[in-house]
């Protein structure tokens, strides 16, 4: 059994497998991005941005801290 229309049996299909202009459903529009606006940004860097750039520094000083201690 197979799951293909019966081509006698297609409404709209033409001979030799093409359909009439006008019985295909017109291109759907291309939509994209949000649905809601997105807030105004701000033109300045986080402070939880500045305050974890700076752990990082810090962390980054400590482990070559230890590093050159331990090979010393």
């Amino acid at each position: 059994m197979t799951m293909d229309p019966d081509p006698a049996r297609t409404p709209d299909l033409e001979p030799g497998g093409g359909v009439r202009p006008g019985s295909t459903p017109p291109d759907t529009p291309q939509t994209s991005g949000l649905s809601a606006p997105e807030p105004r940004t701000r033109n300045h860097f986080p402070p939880t941005g500045i305050a974890a750039i700076i752990a990082v520094i810090v962390l980054v000083i400590v482990f070559l801290t230890v590093a050159v201690g331990i090979l010393l």
